[in-house]
């Protein structure tokens, strides 16, 4: 069993490539914290609620599944940018040389445009407009978190990344029910909601800018900067680097399981459980705070757990099924009570899974100099079961006739991707 490590702020600024061994401190995970909870804050609130209720007043139809695929259109396009932005900017940080260090002016970079992309997502009124400004959201989305992930590899000790890595899982409820109270409840304005959400980006994100160190990357030791290497790079032969390839199938997978279960529960509580928009609000905000209670409990528990006895794969599996747990009772029980008894699992076994499976994802990267690059390969298998969920579901919904498949098919991924870390060797 691993001793606990006491938390002190690192002594120096880390070498770029060196595997990290001074513990990180309470500072750190604070910042590291706080940044996150921005940052589901500026991007859980708009998909979860403002998002589909701007697209639904553009589409006025009389058939919700109209407003679920044109909503679904413009996350898939924003997911197609994240497919590219995730990797291409991790590989830039990988090879930047900057004397601030080579992830902060992509974090900075990716805030900023982050927050105007939100702001102008406010004064938007027409479906053009909403797609591209939600689109590049979605880049400084990927800006910012590609890099802001890398920073477990490059500043983190392996012993520590479970509990580090729990600070990304559990603001993302916490920040996801602040944000839908701040935009229906405090600010119901739609511009002033966007620009609220915007405003505690930056200041959130900022103290970790101020704060951690990030090492400079000598330009003799920057890997190459061509456009052939970037491209090549983006491979990553499963053949060679196995864990690495199951370790994002299962990620993949997971997801896709959790994105179809979660992403049209909106829908679900107003056309399944057929509820009024006003109920179906209230009820998505008691779901989430159920939801929320279950990812923080889970998270934080899991990941310190996880450091402590060195394991990552039973934590990830368990989570795994819980998740499809929760997604089978939806689809039999199609009540609101079992709604409310499914969020509370699949908040256990998604924020488990969040924790561990990142803690886990940093130790099978081939290479320390494309960390950057390789974390956002892994973070594609986030962002873009996200926002592919919508429209992917919208046509399980139509063509099963109901919400039930739609379950179903998530519970039978979420299980496939707990099967999927078992030939994992390298990470016990």
């Amino acid at each position: 069993m691993t001793a606990e490590v006491p938390l002190v702020e690192p002594a120096e600024v880390p070498d770029p490539f060196a595997e990290p061994t001074e513990p990180v401190g309470g500072g750190w995970i604070g910042a590291f914290a706080a940044a996150w909870l921005g940052i589901w804050m500026a991007q859980l609130a708009p998909f979860q609620q403002v998002l589909p209720v701007q697209v639904a007043r553009q589409i006025h139809s009389q058939h919700w599944q109209d407003d679920v695929v044109a909503f679904g259109i413009i996350s898939g396009v924003a997911g197609a940018c994240a497919l590219i932005a995730f990797p291409l900017t991790g590989a830039l940080s990988d090879r930047t040389t900057s004397r601030f260090g080579r992830r902060r002016p992509w974090i900075l970079g990716g805030a900023i445009l982050f927050a105007l992309a939100l702001v102008s997502l406010g004064l938007q009124t027409e479906l053009v407009g909403l797609g591209i400004c939600w689109s590049l959201a979605i880049i400084g989305f990927c800006i910012l978190t590609s890099s802001l992930t890398a920073t477990i590899s490059d500043q983190v000790p392996v012993r520590q990344r479970g509990v580090a890595s729990s600070w990304i899982s559990a603001p993302q409820a916490i920040g996801t029910i602040l944000g839908i109270v701040l935009v229906t409840i405090v600010i119901t304005d739609q511009v002033f909601g966007y620009l609220a959400l915007a405003i505690l980006l930056l200041a959130l994100v900022l103290p970790f800018l101020l704060r951690a160190p990030d090492a400079q990357l000598p330009l003799a030791q920057r890997p190459a900067l061509t456009l052939t290497a970037i491209v090549r790079g983006m491979w990553i032969s499963p053949r060679k680097h196995p864990d690495f390839g199951w370790t994002l199938l299962s990620r993949i997978l997971v997801n896709i399981g959790n994105a179809l279960g979660t992403g049209l529960l909106f829908y679900f509580l107003e056309f399944g459980l057929h509820m009024s928009e006003e109920d179906a609000n209230t009820s998505l905000l008691i779901l989430v705070a159920v939801y929320l209670v279950g990812v923080v409990a889970s998270a934080l528990v899991a990941g310190r757990l996880s450091d402590r006895i060195g394991r990552r794969k039973p934590f990830v599996m368990v989570s795994a099924v819980l998740q499809g747990i929760a997604a089978l009772i939806l689809a039999i029980f199609p009540v609101f009570p079992a709604a409310v008894a499914g969020g509370l699992i699949l908040g256990l076994g998604y924020g488990c899974f969040l924790a561990v499976d990142q803690a886990l994802a940093t130790q099978v990267l081939p290479d320390p100099a494309d960390r950057g690059k390789d974390l956002g390969i892994m973070n594609i298998a986030t962002a873009v079961p996200q926002a592919a969920a919508p429209l992917v579901g919208a046509l399980v919904v139509a063509a099963l006739g109901g919400f039930a498949g739609l379950f179903v098919l998530s519970a039978v991924a979420a299980v496939l991707g707990a099967l999927a870390v078992l030939p994992i060797k390298t990470v016990r």
